[in-house]
């Protein structure tokens, strides 16, 4: 854990270049939120069998990201269950999207616990978690905001977490790309990011096709 704290502490203070984003012409709708600049794409996490989890590990791959806590009411399991029926629906294209889900509950959300839940919506959500530290940090740079909240009277362990909700879309180069807010429907999130994976592999094929067509 402390060698995860001190790569944190490398990783989460150096924001990537921001360069012109391919996938620009896309019109934005009232579902998607493409002027978030200030958001910085960074992490250093642990999955739920303990492993340290970077957000360039993906490289190569779309991140689906959503930021919540097994114990919440409404908001986290209809977020969850639209990840999983956005994958669904992209089919075959599926596989170059990592969904995961990052609990801002520490403290009760344990990698046993964390893993249950994640698994009942979709195996192929992960939920990374990690110190307070850890995901203070990270919520920094999503510019996600979250609070404790606990009923006048309630015992200290049944509180509840007021945390911002949507669904952040992190490209295939690691930058930030857009955040799906929570009215959208996962029809609509699902067809968008078709479009976009669709076009990132026709540019991949142009560029390989541009390459083996050089003089050797």
């Amino acid at each position: 854990m402390k060698a995860i704290i001190l790569l944190a502490s490398l990783l989460l203070t150096t924001a990537p270049a921001l360069a012109a984003d391919p996938h620009a012409g896309l019109p934005p709708e009232a579902s998607e939120t493409t002027g978030l600049v200030e958001v910085t794409p960074r992490y250093v996490l642990m999955d739920t069998s303990g492993r340290a989890i970077l957000d360039d590990y993906f490289a190569g791959r779309f991140q689906l990201i959503s930021f919540g806590y097994t114990s919440c009411p409404s908001v986290c399991p209809s977020t969850l269950a639209a990840m999983s029926l956005i994958l669904g629906k992209l089919g075959a294209l599926a596989g170059q999207v990592q969904p995961i889900f990052i609990s801002v509950d520490p403290e009760r959300d344990k990698p046993d616990v964390l893993e249950r839940y994640t698994q009942n919506f979709d195996p192929r959500i992960m939920g990374l978690t990690g110190s307070p530290e850890l995901i203070a940090g990270v919520a920094r740079n999503f510019k996600v905001t979250y609070a404790k909240h606990l009923e006048p009277g309630a015992p200290p362990a049944e509180y509840s977490m007021d945390h911002s909700v949507g669904m952040y879309l992190i490209g295939p180069d690691g930058r930030f790309l857009t955040k799906y807010g929570y009215s959208a429907s996962a029809a609509d999130i699902a067809e968008r990011l078709k479009q976009r994976i669709e076009a990132y592999n026709a540019e991949k094929a142009a560029e390989k096709l541009a390459a083996e067509k050089q003089p050797k």
